[in-house]
This record gives structure tokens, sequence and C-alpha cells, in this order.
């Protein structure tokens, strides 16, 4: 089945193909200046810092619904193991082996594609089994470090969690901004809270996959027209699942990836962020959220911090 006309209607005004050079891999992380990042700086002003990452477990956010994506297996290979002869000092180490998007993570640019193609024209047949991702990869991704904004739709739409199914809007956007006292603007890092991470918080796995609140179709075009660098949220899905478009799934995942170019994350932990942001009526805050750099990869783990 083929992408509607509405679909192309959007892409085609938050294109961003050609914007930074045919030879971009970055694509809207380009925006996060240095002076993006002094200004960044400048928001601290007690030193709080808010994890914003959820553990890596076996008992994670993965059910089985997305094939391949599995929770972390974690394996001792030495405990305290004396390497080098009886009475020197011991060594212990782990490995893991689990999906790099099983937790709370970024999604690189070529993590989807649609009608053949990646982000800034590339073909979708540059992705191998071998090689991964030829283009655009995570690791071309050498650091994350922004002005972050808490869009709070969850507590400035009056609830502690958006219903499941919730397609949240423009509008809803800018009621969040509103809430915050604060405009978003180029370079910054948007993350949009609601609420639904404290499903998986209270062990309820399967209801925080499914059905699930998240954003519109509607939702890139306030991205695009305010030059955000990154958005994340606390979901599973990213945008609103089941899809709000019958048989159109993840749209938003298309424009924002293959068409913007803009990275996005899931299943971030915004809860004691939120808590704070009210507390002290700032929603604004240096954050720090550079993946791993896996090479060739379509997303990494990632253990973001809020400094306020």
């Amino acid at each position: 089945m083929s992408l509607p006309d509405a679909f192309h209607d959007i892409a085609k005004r938050v294109n961003n193909w050609g914007r930074w050079g045919a030879a971009d891999e970055l694509g809207t992380l380009n925006l996060i200046t240095d002076e993006v990042v002094r200004e960044a700086a400048a928001t601290v002003r007690a030193g709080r810092r808010i994890p914003l990452a959820l553990p890596l477990r076996r008992d994670g956010v993965q059910t089985g619904m997305i094939p391949g994506r599995i929770d972390p297996l974690h394996v001792m290979v030495q405990i305290n193991q004396e390497l080098f002869g009886p009475g020197t000092v011991a060594c212990s180490d782990d490995a893991v082996t689990m999906g790099l998007q099983a937790a709370t993570h970024w999604d690189a640019l070529p993590h989807v594609s649609h009608s053949g193609r990646l982000y800034n024209g590339r073909p979708a047949a540059s992705i191998t089994p071998h090689g991964g991702a030829e283009f655009s990869g995570i690791d071309k991704v050498r650091h994350v470090v922004s002005r972050g904004v808490l869009l709070d739709v969850a507590r400035a739409r009056g609830t502690d969690r958006l219903d499941g199914g919730y397609a949240v809007t423009p509008e809803d956007l800018d009621a969040a901004e509103e809430l915050a006292g604060t405009h978003v603007r180029a370079g910054d890092v948007v993350l949009v809270r609601t609420g639904q991470v404290r499903l998986c918080l209270a062990g309820d796995r399967h209801a925080y996959a499914y059905p699930s609140p998240g954003l519109s179709i509607r939702t890139p075009e306030w991205f695009h027209a305010r030059d955000v660098a990154a958005v994340a949220n606390d979901t599973l899905t990213f945008e609103v699942f089941p899809p709000e478009v019958e048989d159109l799934w993840l749209p938003v995942h298309a424009l924002h990836l293959v068409e913007m170019g803009m990275p996005q994350g899931q299943n971030w932990n915004l809860e004691k962020l939120s808590t704070a942001c009210g507390e002290t009526g700032c929603y604004a805050f240096l954050l720090a959220a550079t993946p791993e750099p896996f090479t060739g990869a379509t997303g990494s783990p990632v253990a973001p911090v809020a400094v306020l």
C-alpha cells in the first residue's frame, strides 16, 4: 500500500534534503551550534542533575511486539578471576546482548525509510546485513549537548497520564510551551511528556506498549517551523499507536528521520524531570544525551541527564 497524498504533502513542507549540503549525515543536529551550547549552559542554576534513562534490565520494556528487539541479556564472563596468578588483583567482567533500541535510546536517521529512500535522498539499500548503515549511522553523532525543553503535555492538559491512543497535536505543544514559560527555539532538544512511562514504572509493560499516546502526524511541521534539533518522549512507539490514520504506520518516524533528518528518542523517563520543573517553574535546562557510537547502527542506548 503506497503512502497517501496527505503524507507526501507534509513531507514536501518539512523536507531538509540538501539544506546542509549533499554530503550531510547529521540533519537537524547541525542546528546545535557553539552559541546554542553556550546559551544552554547558562540555563544551569542549581547544578541539580536528573537522570532520564530507564534501567537496562532483563525484564525491561520489550514484550516481543517488535521482532528482534530484545531486552538486555546480561552475563558474567569472569568473577574475581586472578588473571596474573594466585594472590594478584582479581577481576570481574560482564557481557551483554540486547537490542540497541531496547530501552532509553535515540533512533538514528536510517532507522526507517520510505519509498526506497533515507535522509538526504540516499538509497535504503545502502543498509546492509554486515555493514549496517553506510550513511548517517548513530556513530556519526559524536555529541548531543544542547538546551533541553520539557513540553509537559500531560500536565498542561491537567492529567498525570494521557489516555492510550491520544494523539498529541500542535495545539497540545502550544499549551505545554505556554506552561513552560519559554519558547522553543533553533537547536533545542524537545522532550515531550505524556506520562505513559508511569505504566512501565508500575510494572505493566503490555499496557505501556499498547495502546499508547504519542505524537500526531500534524506535529512534524511544528518542530520544523522551530528548527528543533531532536525530539524524545516517554513512550515505546513515539507516535500515537495505533495510528490515527488507518493503515498509515509510523508516518511521524518517516517524516522526522527521512524527510527532516531529525533524530527521535523513545522510552525516556521524564517523571522526575516533570516534578523538578514543576517545583522550580523552569522547563529549560542543559541536556547531555550523547548516544553510544556503534558503527553503522540505526539506533543506540543513551543515558541522558538534565542539569537544572
